[in-house]
C-alpha cells in the first residue's frame, strides 16, 4: 500500500460534462466502455473491487481492456475468510495492478473504543462504514491521484441503485458504472464463458457480499435485508460520504 509520505499526484481534469459521457457510453459493450473511458482519461482513472460474489466480472474485464488502472481493494479488517482466500486466487490469475488500503483504525482497537458498532444502529453502521470504507477509499483516490472511479455497480442490485446514470458526479469525484445495466443472467453467463472461479460462499445463499458480521444469506433469493440487519444496503461508499473535507 503507498505510504502516507508517498507525493500526492494530481492531473488536471478534461474538461467533459459526466451526463454526455454517461450518453455516449450507454449504447456501448462493456468492454468498450472501459476501453473509451481509459484512452480519453487515462491517470485520472482507478477502479475498485470488493472480491464480492460477482467483483470476477469486472476484474476480468479490466484485465483484459485497461490491465494498467489501478484497482483499490479496501480491506476492513472484517471480511469473511473465504474472500481473503478468493482475492488470492483471483489476482493468481489475472493481470491487475491491485492497491490494498486499510482503515487508519485497527479491528481491535475500534471494538475496544467503541465496541461493534455495527450493532448500534443506522448511526453505528454509518460511522463503521465511514471508518472502514470511505475513509480508505478517499485516501486511495488522494494518493492514487484520481478522481475518476470506476466501479462493478448494477442497477439491479438494489433499489439504490436503479436510477443511476452510466457516469455521474459524487463530490469532487466522477464515478463511471462499466456493468450498470447488466442483469444477474448476463453476469453469470460471463462467469460461465471465461471459466472464473466462484466466490467459496456463492453456493451457501449468499446474493450479497461484505463484512462477516453484518452480510447474511437470502431466504429468497433477494438482497433485500441481507446487509446491516435490514436496515440498510450501502456501506456509504456509492453515497455522498457528508464529509466536507472527502471527495467521495
Amino acid at each position: 500500500m503507498p505510504g502516507s509520505s508517498q507525493a500526492l499526484k494530481f492531473h488536471a481534469m478534461p474538461d467533459f460534462d459526466p451526463a454526455d459521457l454517461s450518453v455516449e457510453i450507454a449504447p456501448l459493450k462493456a468492454g468498450e466502455r472501459i476501453r473509451l473511458l481509459a484512452e480519453r482519461l487515462g491517470d485520472h482513472l482507478v477502479a475498485s473491487t470488493s472480491f464480492g460474489l460477482q467483483s470476477a466480472v469486472m476484474l476480468h474485464l479490466l484485465h483484459e481492456n485497461a490491465p494498467q488502472v489501478p484497482v483499490v481493494f479496501i480491506d476492513t479488517g472484517f471480511l469473511f475468510p473465504e474472500t481473503y482466500r478468493y482475492a488470492e486466487e483471483l489476482m493468481g490469475r489475472l493481470d491487475i495492478d491491485l492497491r490494498i488500503y486499510q482503515p487508519t483504525v485497527s479491528a481491535a482497537r475500534m471494538q475496544a473504543l467503541w465496541g461493534n458498532l455495527w450493532e448500534q444502529g443506522r448511526e453505528g453502521s454509518d460511522q463503521y462504514g465511514l471508518l472502514t470504507k470511505v475513509e480508505p477509499m478517499n485516501r486511495a483516490l488522494t494518493e492514487i491521484g484520481a478522481d475518476v472511479w470506476l466501479s462493478g455497480l448494477r442497477r439491479s442490485q438494489s433499489e439504490t441503485r436503479q436510477d443511476r446514470p452510466f457516469v455521474e458526479q459524487q463530490k469532487k469525484t466522477i464515478k463511471a458504472y462499466p456493468i450498470l445495466d447488466w442483469a444477474d443472467a448476463q453476469v453469470e453467463l460471463y462467469l460461465n464463458e471465461h471459466r472464473l472461479p466462484r466466490h467459496p460462499l456463492a453456493d451457501q445463499g449468499y446474493v450479497t457480499m461484505g463484512d462477516w458480521h453484518s452480510t447474511r444469506p437470502s431466504a429468497d433469493g433477494s438482497a433485500a435485508g441481507t446487509r446491516f440487519n435490514g436496515e440498510k444496503y450501502e456501506c456509504g461508499l456509492h453515497l455522498d460520504s457528508g464529509t466536507s473535507d472527502f471527495q467521495i
